[in-house]
């Protein structure tokens, strides 16, 4: 079996397991979790339709039926609101990467977040005209490498050191995942997410084996 194929009926199980992992992780009340979803919610329908410098937090609010005070309760701006949004869900993403099985098929589920973004992908092409794909993508990149950088460093604490850096196997990662993704998109999704997941592991598995002193 080659280290990117997997069961396709595994990977809908777990594709669907992460489908419903609720974007916030933190333990607020349900009314701020409530609150803070009608917002994100609010500010994705916005993008579909407007360049993200054109909308402003009265639209946000208005869309949401929520107070001035309660979104300046929850965020600086806008920009913090998406930010914020941004990396709950890298973060949700990073929990469910497999590291025990790093460098032995298809341990980091990108299935699930080639879905996601096939789901929204008129606010991906929102974020074109607004010139902020490189930004969005730049900041997805540093966080979820500095994300996998400390999952890495936990999971081989008590082994051999990789041949490679923690922090350089980490930015290889992200950036791979992101430089896929976005030409994935930029490309008018031409693959399934399922694909896609296939031709990321076929890239980066055998780099991450030789780097953490794994046989071929």
């Amino acid at each position: 079996m080659r280290p990117s194929q997997f069961d396709n009926g595994q990977m809908r199980s777990r594709c669907s397991r992460m489908k419903a992992m609720p974007l916030w992780n933190e333990k607020n009340d349900r009314r701020t979790s409530r609150t803070r979803r009608s917002l994100s919610e609010a500010l994705v329908e916005l993008i579909k339709d407007k360049r993200f410098d054109d909308i402003t937090v009265q639209n946000v609010i208005d869309r949401a039926d929520i107070g001035r005070s309660t979104f300046y309760s929850h965020f600086r701006d806008k920009e913090d609101l998406f930010q914020r949004d941004w990396e709950r869900f890298l973060d949700g993403f990073a929990q469910h990467i497999d590291w025990e099985k790093a460098g032995e098929g298809s341990f980091v589920p990108v299935v699930y977040l080639f879905s996601h973004l096939q789901d929204y992908h008129h606010f991906y092409k929102g974020l074109v005209r607004s010139r902020k794909t490189d930004a969005v993508f730049k900041s997805g990149r540093i966080h979820l490498s500095q994300k996998i950088e400390t999952a890495l460093a936990s999971l081989l604490r008590s082994k051999p050191a990789p041949t490679v850096s923690l922090p350089i196997l980490a930015n290889y990662l992200a950036s791979e995942l992101f430089a896929l993704l976005q030409w994935w998109l930029d490309h008018e999704m031409p693959y399934p997410p399922e694909r896609m997941d296939e031709i990321f592991h076929e890239l980066v598995t055998p780099t991450f084996r030789a780097a953490l002193g794994k046989s071929a």
